[in-house]
């Protein structure tokens, strides 16, 4: 995903860049000055690192590591941030017939590397085997109790299908309550902004070209709008002349092919990046009758042929 920057007075634009959650952020606000720019964006890290130490599958302390530990044996307590991205997850899998499933690090990864030794997919019991434990369905929220169950053992959740857009969203909103009328946060790709550029015009976004990733194809208005790209130009497997997606159908067991990219234009970047993956494993037709039924979401689908499929409504610039 690439910026495009139509600096007028640069003076007003200070941007930082900061691994986190093993992504790169870059945060762009309008400051009044570097001094200004420097203390706000040092705050919205910090309110990326307390997300990441929240939801990591890194940690074994973190909450998500304690549910996942305790998956077929009790429940466990947790925050309510914790239990109400986990009920938008469950939300989303039911709006997306489980093609998105938070449950997905249930896989058995052992069947994917994704790398030059894998000359094979296996076959389809097998692959169906390794996905038995993904079900959403057995992700069990008590509101009252404040507790998360996953009912069958070895059950794993994680949130790397909405984490980041969900971190980019919270740094946003720290950003404003400090008094930042306008700015991006960018985490490797799935973005966010606010306000208009310095120049008044507003923020525009280039979607790269999944043939040649360093190129733009179009662009797009995205004031006020967030957007997420899921894609397999850059991690997939070719296998008997076929180009499949490092992206796993956690309903089948086998990766997707048949779509480079799909771009989601949302409110929000959290709901941008959930929708991003299920429309990749969804296929082109499916993927975009569900967008088209959900207002104020649009978005951008290139197939393997190289076919460029937008869904109602979209103007590209």
């Amino acid at each position: 995903m690439n910026i495009n920057n139509n600096i007028v007075d640069i003076k007003t634009r200070f941007s930082v860049s900061a691994k986190l959650m093993g992504n790169i952020f870059k945060f762009t606000v309008l400051a009044e000055d570097d001094e200004t720019g420097q203390k706000v964006c040092n705050k919205a890290i910090n309110e990326v690192k307390r997300i990441e130490a929240l939801f990591t599958t890194f940690n074994e302390d973190s909450q998500v590591n304690i549910i996942n530990r305790y998956a077929g044996i009790s429940p466990v307590t947790v925050n309510e941030e914790v239990i109400q991205l986990v009920k938008r997850s469950l939300q989303i899998s039911a709006l997306t017939q489980g093609a998105f499933d938070i449950s997905y690090g249930s896989i058995d990864k052992k069947l994917w590397n994704f790398d030059m030794t894998m000359t094979s997919l296996p076959d389809i019991d097998t692959a169906k085997k390794s996905v038995r434990l993904i079900n959403y369905k057995n992700v069990i929220v008590n509101d009252k109790e404040q507790t998360i169950f996953l009912k069958e053992k070895g059950m794993r959740i994680g949130f790397g299908g909405i984490g980041k857009g969900y971190a980019a969203e919270k740094a946003k909103q720290v950003l404003k309550a400090e008094g930042v009328s306008a700015g991006i946060v960018n985490a490797s790709g799935d973005l966010t902004t606010w306000g208009m550029q310095e120049n008044g015009k507003p923020w525009t976004v280039g979607i790269a070209n999944p043939n040649v990733f360093s190129q733009i194809f179009s662009e797009l208005d995205i004031s006020n709008k967030a957007i997420a790209t899921s894609g397999n130009y850059i991690k997939f497997v070719t296998v008997n002349g076929k180009k499949y997606s490092h992206t796993i159908d956690p309903r089948t067991g086998m990766p997707v092919s048949g779509i480079k990219s799909v771009s989601i234009i949302a409110p929000d970047a959290e709901l941008a990046d959930a929708l991003a993956t299920p429309v990749t494993v969804m296929g082109v037709k499916p993927g975009l009758h569900l967008i088209n039924q959900l207002p104020g979401i649009h978005c951008i689908i290139i197939d393997d042929d190289n076919r460029l499929f937008t869904s109602d409504n979209i103007n590209l610039i």
